[in-house]
């Protein structure tokens, strides 16, 4: 009797299968685009249904998704029917600013119908995948606050892919791009008119971060307004900062370990002011009799510290919700198949005088 056969050994499953069902977990839009033969935007439309595609080229996206096993957050897409998806890219190192900005933008999204997704972008290098994972989370639109308002790789990456997005304050808005924002040089001038009348002379500086826009402007306007009055613009009572807080107390403690002292600190940001409150208490110095200090923004910082903070109020809270009234309008225009309007929004900021400033020897 001939042995049994062997049963047959099953079939190696092919290495391009192979390779589709290991890594369709991280392929992005970028990805679909290259497979497809088309630009991200492309694929971005056909996502979203867009009419103004043709068949061949659905069928190619369609293909290249199926390839690659790419898949939208789809639980998100379902939670949100009705609604619009506001993303925001997010990637401010000020909490105060944040917190006032996001307040805004949800107060917002419930009256328009909208929900806000979030994600954070920590350098250059993730923003790219902080767009993908907003476009696969359901975002029909992105929010562009400080300081990626600034970033042209960021506003290049959403532009090609013909996401609707709306910049919030930056200094100089890009023609081709919805902004929101207030007059920096305007408002930190204000703030120089403001401590000169009180007959300071001596005035200190400590700059934002050099690569967003309004810390440029505030610092231009001091220059300006010093050299209108006829004071020099001394490089030692110039300090840098990030916007930060623990910058604040760097450039404070640099600013007030020289022999002679300025009479006034004017800080870029509430946060750099309220860093160096705390290094004028620790040296025992009375705010403002013996040091005028003065902020930037308006955030709820400037009525924590004590004495409270003389600051520029920024309508961040506004600026959020006229952010997300423009892009809704963008996204509804798209879905209808009408051309974009960009369109740049110029809120007012208020002087606000408090505690902290006050004229010399008060």
């Amino acid at each position: 009797m001939a042995p049994a056969a062997k049963p047959a050994k099953p079939a190696k499953p092919a290495k391009q299968a192979k390779r589709v069902e290991r890594g369709n977990s991280s392929a992005t839009i970028y990805d679909v685009a290259r497979v497809a033969g088309v630009s991200a935007m492309t694929v971005s439309r056909v996502m979203n249904g867009n009419t103004h595609v043709s068949d061949i080229t659905r069928e190619k996206v369609t293909a290249a998704i199926e390839s690659l096993n790419y898949q939208v957050n789809t639980a998100a897409r379902a939670a949100r029917i009705g609604t619009l998806g506001i993303g925001l890219l997010y990637s401010n190192p000020s909490s105060a600013y944040m917190s006032a900005f996001l307040v805004g933008a949800m107060d917002q999204c419930s009256q328009s119908g909208g929900q806000l997704i979030l994600e954070r972008c920590d350098d250059l290098r993730s923003q790219r995948s902080a767009i993908a994972k907003l476009i696969s989370s359901g975002a029909d639109g992105i929010l562009v606050p400080p300081p990626l308002c600034d970033s042209k790789s960021a506003l290049k990456q959403l532009d090609e892919i013909g996401m609707p997005t709306v910049a919030i304050a930056t200094g100089r808005p890009v023609a081709s791009v919805s902004a929101v924002r207030i007059d920096d040089y305007e408002g930190a001038y204000a703030m120089m008119r403001h401590l000169l009348s009180l007959g300071h002379k001596d005035i200190a500086f400590i700059q934002g971060d050099p690569k967003h826009t309004p810390a440029q402007l505030r610092y231009k306007a001091y220059e300006d307004a010093m050299a209108e009055a006829g004071l020099p613009v001394r490089p030692e009572r110039v300090a840098p900062g990030l916007f930060t807080y623990r910058s604040g107390l760097d450039a404070a403690r640099q600013l007030l370990a020289q022999p002679t002292r300025p009479t006034a600190i004017f800080a870029s940001n509430d946060d750099m002011a309220a860093g160096a409150m705390a290094v004028a208490h620790g040296m025992h110095l009375q705010v403002p009799e013996q040091l005028t200090i003065c902020g930037f923004d308006d955030t709820p910082v400037a009525t924590t510290v004590w004495p409270e903070l003389t600051t520029i109020h920024q309508p961040i809270g506004d600026m959020a919700r006229a952010a997300v009234d423009l892009l809704v309008e963008l996204i509804r225009r798209r879905r209808a198949g009408e051309p974009a309007m960009v369109q740049h929004k110029l809120l007012p900021f208020t002087l606000v005088t408090r505690e902290s400033a006050g004229p010399i020897g008060a």
